[in-house]
């Protein structure tokens, strides 16, 4: 985590906490903020430019997964929860037996990345391929079953690396890959996109998943095909966009109930030119067309 974003978790807190002893809810509202680790980056983003735009709400923003943000807004301890992937058909029901009514609102869209370290030769990958790497009962082990020899990578066993199962990008990564098959045991699950993304880089033998926005130049990402010998496609924000790329996602926000007051005015922002403009330039497709300049 930067320096930068601790420093905002902090303000944000701290903004909390002066405005409940101060009484100042009168003037400035805060709006809590919770989930999909995928998102929290550019909810941050979001969170930081709405100050300047309207400095009477303060947006408070915490990750921790889709799960947990999901989790909070059944509980009612939040206004907004960040998820990376749809909520359950169990968690709707359980919401609305705890009297809250989730409403769903794409705000993005996110090409989920295959990550490989830098020396690894291959250049693609098939869902097919991933699902024998991943999946309970899988055939692939050693990187020599996919034709290739990573320098560097001892004995040519796959490190597989992958997340947390509260995590929304686990959750859909099953779905899409593993059609809701069980993972292979001995998976290195990471707590954050960024984790995974740090581990591959330094561990010859690993491959991971993770959204495409955590990408840096000392990681490579395969094309991805949907399977073995199919047209081969790269993320990018375009190919998240026009549904090109196999493994590209929606990203969500969840409200109780539509929104309304400081709540609703906030997600119109998110949804506007200047907002989309953001979680663009944080390396994600906007929801909606947005004119950047």
């Amino acid at each position: 985590m930067s320096s930068r974003t601790i420093l905002f978790i902090v303000f944000t807190l701290l903004a909390t906490a002066l405005l409940a002893a101060c009484g100042g809810g009168e003037q400035r509202q805060v709006i809590q903020n919770k989930g999909s680790d995928t998102l929290v980056n550019v909810a941050q983003a979001w969170a930081e430019e709405y100050q300047v735009v309207n400095p009477a709400v303060v947006v408070a923003v915490s990750g921790g997964g889709s799960g947990t943000g999901i989790a909070s807004l059944i509980n009612g301890t939040v206004d907004i929860a960040n998820a990376s992937r749809a909520i359950k058909e169990k968690e709707l029901k359980l919401a609305r037996d705890n009297g809250q009514d989730p409403v769903q609102h794409v705000v993005g869209f996110d090409a989920l990345a295959i990550y490989l370290h830098p020396d690894n030769p291959l250049d693609e990958i098939s869902t097919e391929q991933l699902a024998e790497i991943y999946g309970d009962g899988g055939s692939y082990l050693n990187w020599s079953d996919l034709g290739v020899d990573v320098p560097g990578c001892q004995g040519q066993e796959i490190v597989v690396v992958s997340r947390q199962n509260n995590s929304g990008t686990y959750a859909y990564f099953r779905e899409a890959v593993l059609g809701d098959a069980d993972f292979k045991l001995g998976t290195r699950d990471m707590h954050g996109s960024k984790d995974v993304v740090d581990l591959v880089e330094n561990t010859p033998c690993a491959i991971g998943y993770s959204g495409l926005a955590y990408a840096t130049e000392h990681v490579k990402l395969p094309c991805v095909a949907q399977e073995i010998g199919g047209a081969c496609t790269h993320p990018s924000v375009s190919t998240a966009v026009d549904g090109s790329y196999p493994i590209a996602r929606p990203l969500f926000m969840y409200t109780n109930g539509q929104p309304t007051g400081f709540v609703g005015d906030y997600l119109n922002w998110i949804l506007s030119d200047e907002g989309q403009c953001i979680i663009l330039n944080k390396g994600y497709a906007p929801a909606t067309e947005a004119n950047c300049g």
